[in-house]
Protein backbone atom coordinates (compact mmCIF):
# COMPACT_ATOMS: atom_id res chain seq x y z
CA UNK A 1 0.00 0.00 0.00
CA UNK A 2 1.36 3.40 -1.00
CA UNK A 3 0.42 6.67 0.63
CA UNK A 4 0.91 9.91 -1.21
CA UNK A 5 0.59 13.22 0.56
CA UNK A 6 0.98 16.75 -0.64
CA UNK A 7 1.86 19.74 1.47
CA UNK A 8 1.60 23.36 0.67
CA UNK A 9 3.75 26.13 1.95
CA UNK A 10 2.12 29.42 2.70
CA UNK A 11 3.74 32.60 3.90
CA UNK A 12 1.51 35.09 5.61
CA UNK A 13 2.53 38.70 5.66
CA UNK A 14 0.80 41.05 8.03
CA UNK A 15 0.83 44.64 7.01
CA UNK A 16 0.12 46.93 9.89
CA UNK A 17 -0.67 50.58 9.34
CA UNK A 18 2.28 52.92 9.87
CA UNK A 19 0.41 54.75 12.64
CA UNK A 20 0.14 51.54 14.68
CA UNK A 21 3.83 50.78 14.18
CA UNK A 22 4.71 54.29 15.39
CA UNK A 23 2.49 53.89 18.48
CA UNK A 24 4.04 50.52 19.34
CA UNK A 25 7.54 51.93 18.88
CA UNK A 26 6.72 54.98 21.03
CA UNK A 27 5.31 52.77 23.80
CA UNK A 28 8.33 50.49 23.64
CA UNK A 29 10.77 53.39 23.83
CA UNK A 30 8.90 55.04 26.70
CA UNK A 31 8.92 51.91 28.83
CA UNK A 32 12.40 50.68 28.04
CA UNK A 33 15.38 52.48 29.28
CA UNK A 34 19.01 51.94 29.95
CA UNK A 35 18.32 53.01 33.51
CA UNK A 36 19.45 50.13 35.63
CA UNK A 37 17.23 48.67 38.33
CA UNK A 38 20.19 47.42 40.36
CA UNK A 39 21.42 50.97 40.90
CA UNK A 40 19.99 54.01 42.68
CA UNK A 41 17.77 56.33 40.64
CA UNK A 42 16.14 59.67 41.35
CA UNK A 43 12.48 60.16 40.53
CA UNK A 44 12.06 63.79 39.54
CA UNK A 45 8.41 63.72 38.45
CA UNK A 46 5.24 61.65 38.85
CA UNK A 47 2.03 62.52 37.02
CA UNK A 48 0.45 62.89 33.60
CA UNK A 49 2.14 62.28 30.24
CA UNK A 50 2.54 65.83 28.90
CA UNK A 51 3.85 67.34 32.15
CA UNK A 52 6.24 64.35 32.41
CA UNK A 53 7.64 65.13 28.96
CA UNK A 54 8.02 68.78 29.93
CA UNK A 55 9.82 67.82 33.17
CA UNK A 56 12.12 65.50 31.22
CA UNK A 57 12.99 68.24 28.72
CA UNK A 58 13.64 70.73 31.52
CA UNK A 59 15.79 68.20 33.37
CA UNK A 60 17.85 67.45 30.25
CA UNK A 61 18.47 71.18 29.75
CA UNK A 62 19.57 71.64 33.36
CA UNK A 63 21.53 68.38 33.67
CA UNK A 64 22.74 67.48 30.16
CA UNK A 65 25.31 64.96 31.39
CA UNK A 66 22.85 62.86 33.42
CA UNK A 67 20.72 60.16 31.88
CA UNK A 68 16.96 60.52 32.30
CA UNK A 69 13.83 58.98 30.83
CA UNK A 70 10.05 58.82 31.13
CA UNK A 71 8.63 55.52 32.37
CA UNK A 72 4.94 54.63 32.29
CA UNK A 73 3.75 53.20 35.58
CA UNK A 74 0.01 52.61 35.40
CA UNK A 75 -1.81 55.01 35.69
CA UNK A 76 0.90 57.70 35.68
CA UNK A 77 4.26 58.61 34.22
CA UNK A 78 7.54 58.91 36.11
CA UNK A 79 10.64 60.79 35.09
CA UNK A 80 13.65 58.86 36.34
CA UNK A 81 17.24 60.08 36.36
CA UNK A 82 20.67 58.68 37.07
CA UNK A 83 22.31 55.32 37.56
CA UNK A 84 24.15 55.68 40.83
CA UNK A 85 26.26 52.86 42.21
CA UNK A 86 26.07 54.01 45.81
CA UNK A 87 23.44 55.65 47.96
CA UNK A 88 25.94 58.34 48.97
CA UNK A 89 26.56 59.34 45.34
CA UNK A 90 22.80 59.44 44.64
CA UNK A 91 22.11 61.54 47.74
CA UNK A 92 24.68 64.13 46.63
CA UNK A 93 22.95 64.52 43.27
CA UNK A 94 19.50 64.48 44.88
CA UNK A 95 20.45 67.46 47.05
CA UNK A 96 21.35 69.45 43.93
CA UNK A 97 18.37 68.26 41.87
CA UNK A 98 15.88 69.15 44.64
CA UNK A 99 16.74 72.82 44.04
CA UNK A 100 15.12 72.54 40.60
CA UNK A 101 12.68 69.66 41.21
CA UNK A 102 11.55 69.94 44.82
CA UNK A 103 9.48 66.73 44.81
CA UNK A 104 12.40 64.56 43.73
CA UNK A 105 13.09 61.44 45.70
CA UNK A 106 15.69 58.71 45.84
CA UNK A 107 14.69 55.20 44.82
CA UNK A 108 16.55 52.14 45.99
CA UNK A 109 17.70 49.46 43.53
CA UNK A 110 14.89 47.24 42.33
CA UNK A 111 12.13 49.74 43.18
Amino acid sequence: MHTISYAQEKNTTIQEPLAIKKLVDAKRSSTTSSLNTDKYNIQIFYGKNQPAKEALNRFKRLYPDMEATVIYSNPSYKVMAGNFKTRLEAERYLKSIKKDFENSLLLRPGK
